[in-house]
């Protein structure tokens, strides 16, 4: 091992890594740092890293790429995990784990080393998507084998080799954040059957404390994407963190989940997703309004095998590509745009419009302009039930000749 490439966040386990690298391995060190718009812990990063034994530092910033090509592709999919996260993290590690290859590439480095533990999702997010990569690149993971039991011993390394972190044993959140949405675990968190404590949400105000005025936006859409809020055009990142600081001022976008991970055990998550949350409601109205039944019916499906195999690490892989083919032909008419109120932490559609709206007034009234014909439908029933009353016919069929009686029940 001659030089590793280092997931480097600055925070506390990517912190001592760098310094514990050192004194194991003792080979030249490099951080990479993808900057998603992550607040805070990129102040000093560079300082930070060269001061535990980095002999040189990548911070790159790549927030216009990740909501472009990653987040509003989870976006047009719908692709919510378990119904409910916007998958912020799931979706910044095949980006990072790319750019973590590309620099590797680039220096020459044999090994990349990543900060995730060895019951997280994370580590099988960077390793598949390097082993898609870049599979000559050795990989290792120091939190799966190092003698650290606990962030609490992390804290006192770090505390030892004058490592500054802002996590302390009082507050041992571990945080990972980017544009789409923040992720905080550990601490009081562990224990589910607690509350969570204000002091775990990082941006959110809480509901009850937000403004007592609702906040009506109008967000345009063009195939999918989102385009301008109350007719103002922003480019993808300006759009994001615009929609964050109106969220975040009305507590939209908490989320306390316990979820099933990847490697089979269940923990408690707290999110925070105002932009993600927003955006996901009007698409989806918007996709009700322009896409036909059997489509929009067949891309809930869809929507949920994405969730699954972006949380589950599967990006960069055939079956990926070839849903989002799907997915990216479903939004070519998904333009329109939809009015939402803001409110102590919910979200209500009030209206959608669009050029390509399969909503007929004339069919859906009950008024005198009604132009659906009512008769159409008895033969239409005929049709659509003669299967169960052939089988319902079928059934009592053998049962006057074997002198039973039918059943009513399947």
């Amino acid at each position: 091992m001659k030089k590793i490439a280092v997931a480097y966040s600055g925070g506390l386990d990517t912190s001592v890594m760098v310094k514990w690298l050192k004194n194991k391995y003792d080979c030249e060190i490099i951080t990479v740092t993808g900057n998603l718009g992550q607040v805070g812990e990129l102040e000093g990063l560079e300082e930070k890293a060269k001061a535990t034994g980095a002999s040189k530092v990548y911070n790159v910033d790549l927030r216009e790429e990740f909501i472009k090509e990653y987040a509003y592709s989870a976006l047009k999919a719908g692709a919510l995990y378990e119904g409910k996260y916007a998958l912020a993290t799931a979706i910044g590690r095949p980006l990072l784990a790319k750019l973590l290859v590309d620099v590797a590439l680039k220096e020459g480095c044999d090994t990349i080393a990543h900060g995730c533990t060895g019951k997280g999702n994370d580590q099988v997010r960077f390793e598949l998507s390097i082993a898609a990569l870049a599979p000559h690149l050795d990989v290792i993971a120091p939190l799966r084998t190092w003698e650290f039991k606990s962030r609490e011993e992390e804290i006192t390394f770090a505390i030892e080799n004058n490592i500054p972190v802002t996590v302390t044993r009082d507050r041992p959140y571990s945080i990972d954040g980017n544009l789409w949405g923040i992720a905080t675990e550990c601490g009081i968190l562990e224990e589910e059957t607690l509350a969570a404590p204000e002091d775990a949400f990082q941006i959110t105000k809480n509901p009850i404390d937000a403004v007592d005025l609702p906040q009506v936006i109008e967000i345009e859409f063009e195939s999918g994407i989102p385009k301008s809020i109350n007719g103002v055009e922003y480019d993808p990142v300006e759009l994001v963190e615009y929609l964050n600081i109106v969220g975040s001022k009305h507590g939209i976008g908490r989320l306390d989940q316990i979820e099933n991970r990847l490697v089979g055990i269940k923990s408690r998550e707290i999110y925070e997703a105002p932009a993600a949350t927003v955006l996901h409601q009007a698409h989806y109205e918007l996709e009700k309004l322009v896409i036909d039944r059997e489509t929009f019916r067949y891309k809930q499906n869809i929507s949920n095998k994405i969730a699954n195999m972006i949380y589950d690490g599967q990006w960069i892989t055939p079956l990926f590509k070839s849903l989002m083919a799907f997915v990216n032909e479903t939004q070519v008419n998904v333009t329109g745009s939809v009015k939402l109120q803001l409110y102590k932490g919910n979200v209500w559609v009030t209206s959608r419009s669009s050029r390509y709206s399969l909503y007929s007034k004339e069919l859906a009234t009950y008024t005198i302009e009604d132009t659906f014909n009512h008769k159409d439908s008895e033969g239409f029933i005929k049709i659509y039930s003669l299967p169960y009353r052939t089988l319902a016919m079928k059934k009592m069929e053998l049962a006057n000749a074997l002198g039973r009686t039918i059943s009513t029940g399947t």
